[in-house]
């Protein structure tokens, strides 16, 4: 009789692993991925923020991976960049700049984008998609992907562009991704649909938002079972919008006028020591006074300054300036045993992650995430 085959979980239990506490200190930072974790790995990765040797065993292994890119001499190039992703993703749970992953995305997508044999594969679309998540506004790469004609006949670039702009209340462009890519039969169509179906009711579950979107059609568009809005339905919400517009202006006919404090204090009336001033000091204004009077604050000559001399501190002067000790700059081995290693064509190894490079691996994300096509050539971005 066969025995019945564990889950993953049942079978790591059944091994008997010690695993520690390191997924109890440190679940807070792990990033999920939808296709889950290997244990081990994770186990592991999670133990490098306590243990320095382990953690540098980590960066060795990613720059390894790094070099497998360049030294790759099979017939599929895609391949090892999906490998190194994949092992970064597993190696570094809290993802984040140290990982340098944004970096091997734009590097991964900026090889491959003008190779046609790439265009349709799903792997390398779900590069784009993975990128697009990471950088402030993904708009700017499902364009690219658009006008270059990457991912069009797969469902999850549509899926992905649709439910970016809902997220940003653009519902009539999300509506015309999800018809585009039915138009275009994209696979798995029943999961487009789907997607589109869902995405229907919530949108009529929401307020009506106004977009600000110069290109809007306002011709009806193709939807699943759903009825248009007739003329009169959208009247009587003209109507009732103006209503409540009018509700929220203040009456202007009703203003209350304001009050002016009036000082009703006389002479007489007022204290002993007061009583000596003139009738006139205590009346308002008549005049404004001369001009020099107004300007007397204005009126006050310039003097020189360079008479003011700044007393000198005790000690002797010396003669000329003398050069300072030259301050030693620390280099790290490993950066400069990687900067000095080159392929066969004389050129850098295509990624540079080091280990002693975390403040321009920072920088260069965060250039990314604002600017994720600042590498791509002119010619390729769309018009």
């Amino acid at each position: 009789m066969e025995m019945e085959k564990l889950d993953a979980e049942a079978e790591f239990l059944a091994t008997k692993q010690e695993t520690g506490n390191e997924w109890e200190l440190f679940k807070e930072n792990v990033r999920p991925l939808k296709r889950g974790r290997n244990v081990g790995l994770l186990n592991q990765a999670l133990k490098s923020h306590t243990d320095y040797q382990l953690k540098k065993s980590l960066l060795d292994t990613r720059r390894k991976l790094i070099e497998a890119i360049d030294e790759y001499k099979g017939d599929d190039p895609l391949f090892p960049w999906i490998q190194c992703i994949k092992w970064v993703q597993e190696a570094f749970p809290p993802g984040g700049d140290c990982s340098g992953l944004i970096l091997i995305y734009e590097q991964c997508v900026r090889a491959f984008w003008h190779s046609d044999r790439y265009k349709d594969d799903l792997r390398y679309l779900k590069v784009w998609l993975e990128y697009a998540e990471n950088c402030a506004d993904a708009e700017v790469i499902y364009n690219f992907l658009e006008a270059n004609e990457i991912g069009k006949s797969h469902s999850a670039y549509y899926l992905a562009y649709a439910l970016h702009m809902e997220s940003k209340s653009k519902m009539k462009i999300a509506n015309d991704i999800f018809n585009l890519g039915i138009s275009r039969d994209a696979q798995p169509i029943e999961k487009l649909k789907d997607a589109y179906r869902k995405f229907l009711i919530r949108s009529m579950r929401k307020p009506n938002v106004v977009e600000d979107d110069s290109g809007e059609s306002h011709l009806p568009v193709r939807s699943f079972g759903t009825v248009l809005s007739t003329a009169d339905n959208r009247r009587q919400n003209m109507e009732r919008s103006e209503l409540a517009r009018k509700q929220m202006k203040p009456d202007r006919t009703q203003k209350i006028p304001l009050s002016i404090f009036k000082d009703t204090t006389s002479i007489d009336t007022m204290p002993v020591h007061q009583s000596g001033k003139s009738k006139t000091d205590l009346s308002p204004w008549s005049t404004l006074g001369a001009r020099e009077e107004r300007d007397k604050e204005n009126s006050a000559l310039p003097t020189k300054w360079t008479t003011y001399k700044i007393p000198r501190r005790p000690g002797a002067r010396t003669g000329g300036v003398t050069a300072s000790a030259s301050i030693e700059v620390f280099v790290d081995e490993e950066c400069t045993e990687m900067d000095r290693s080159h392929d066969h064509d004389g050129k850098s190894s295509t990624l540079k992650l080091r280990q002693g490079d975390g403040l321009d691996i920072k920088k260069e994300t965060d250039l990314l995430r604002e600017n994720p096509l600042r590498n791509f050539p002119l010619r390729s971005l769309p018009r």
